[in-house]
Order: structure tokens, then sequence, then C-alpha cells
């Protein structure tokens, strides 16, 4: 499989529909990877309409990690940045989907703006505040003092809506579940919080030039409609939109067809722009 060393680390990538002239797009989640057979986690719309890279956070899959490497969103951004250098250095659209991916995108839109053509996020945020603070690092605590199993039952319970919770819990929990990337990876998980915990933008959103999209969840108990609106207040040319049934994770049949839906209806717009 396709790897790349970034200072002295093995970085996992894939790019699937190549040669089909598509757009290029990177897709970020949170906790997790889209890589190893996940692809089909990502909205249709990006797999069917555009080129997708994907790749494996430090630490998690195949790529490696250091301990003594710094974790932040901005070095995450770093390594996106060299793989993105890697596969010719030409702009991609950036989705970045419940939580860190987002954050990570944010960066990399203001370190390296040649590389990025627009921004779309979900369950994301511009600074991690104490409340949200809080809320991480009691997910990471979890994980480490009473084990995965705990983890993803507390993490699962709150970022998918009740309903679609109670009908899929079975499917969502055990070793093939929801977050089952970070099942024996509590290290990797305690650094990819520690990311998550330093990311502030606050100062810098400003700096982002390309046509931006924030999806505001209503019923998000992690990235509230207060963390994400402040995210969408901050972005010079950002679009937004507020789903009051949505949770951190959007699932479900008619969610995800209206998140397809959103996402054509935002390259339409921006691609019809640049042509004019």
């Amino acid at each position: 499989m396709p790897e790349l060393t970034v200072d002295g680390r093995r970085l996992h990538f894939e790019v699937h529909g190549a040669g089909e002239d598509r757009p290029r797009m990177v897709a970020m989640g949170g906790w997790g990877t889209y890589c190893h057979g996940r692809l089909g986690d990502l909205p249709r719309a990006a797999v069917a309409d555009f080129e997708v890279v994907v790749f494996d956070y430090r630490g998690l899959g195949a790529s490696d990690d250091h301990p003594d490497a710094e974790a932040s969103t901005r070095s995450y951004a770093d390594d996106v940045a060299a793989l993105l250098d890697h596969l010719g250095g030409d702009p991609v659209h950036v989705l970045g989907m419940v939580g860190m991916g987002a954050c990570i995108g944010q960066e990399l839109a203001i370190r390296r703006p040649d590389l990025v053509t627009s921004l779309f996020m979900t369950g994301s945020w511009a600074w991690a505040d104490p409340a949200l603070t809080d809320q991480l690092t009691m997910l990471r605590r979890v994980h480490q003092e009473l084990g995965f199993a705990a983890f993803q039952m507390l993490c699962a319970s709150l970022s998918f809506a009740p309903a679609f919770y109670g009908r899929h819990r079975d499917r969502l929990l055990g070793p093939d579940g929801a977050w089952g990337d970070l099942a024996g990876r509590a290290e990797a998980h305690g650094r990819l919080v520690e990311a998550c915990l330093g990311h502030d933008t606050r100062d810098r959103l400003g700096e982002v030039r390309v046509p931006s999209f924030v999806l505001h969840a209503g019923r998000d108990p992690i990235t509230t409609v207060d963390h994400t609106g402040l995210l969408a207040e901050l972005l010079p040319d950002g679009r937004d939109e507020t789903w009051w049934d949505a949770s951190h994770v959007i699932a479900g049949k008619e969610q995800k067809m209206r998140l397809d839906a959103l996402l054509r209806s935002f390259y339409a717009e921006i691609t019809s722009s640049v042509a004019v």
C-alpha cells in the first residue's frame, strides 16, 4: 500500500478514484481513519464525485508515531501538506468530518493556502473552551482508566442521536464498531486528544481566504452550535447551515442523503463562481 516517510515516520495513505478526471479531495475524520476498507463511511457524494485522498493519523492503522514528535493540529496539517506535495502539490478540496479532521483542515488552509481550494467542516471548533476541554479529557481518561469498551460506549452514546443509537447499538459497539481504530491504542488516542485540546485558530481564521462551509448540529452535546457558530463567524468567506435534528455524527439514510445534496450544492456554487 502507498506510504510516505515524514520526519522519519511512516505515513500510510490511499488514493481512490484516480485517473477518472475528477477534482481531488482530501478527507479527514475524527479519531479514526477512512483507510483499510472504510471509504464507505464518507458521504457518497465525496466518493462518487472526487478523487479522494485518505490517510492514517499518526499511531493509527499503518502510520507510525514518535512519542517526542509534537502532537498538535498544526503538526498534523504539516503531515497533510507533505502528503499533498508528494502527490503533486495541486490545491484540493478539504472535507473535515466529525471533529479533528476539520481542525486540521483549518490549520492547513492557514499554513499552506496554496494547497486548499475549499473547506467543508462538521463537528468542529475554533478553540477548545473549558466545556469541550473537560469532555475530551474525560473521554481520554475513560479510555485509559476503564478501557476501550467503556470509552466506546460513552463516546458513541454521546455522538449519535438517541433514536439512531438505540436502533443500531449492537452494530456501534464492539471491536468492529465506532472508533474501532482506537482499540488497543490508548496512547495514540491520548496524543490525538492532546492535539484537539491545543487547537486554537481564533486569531488566525481571518487568514483563510478559500470558500468554507460549517454545518451546525443542533443535537450535538460535544461540538455544540456555540462551538461551530464561533467558527463560522470568524471565517471570512464562510457559509453555514443548522440541522437541528443532527448530532455529532451525521447518521441515517435521510441525513446522509441531505449531506450529499448539501455537499454538491456547495461545490457547484464555488465552481460556478470560479468559472465566472
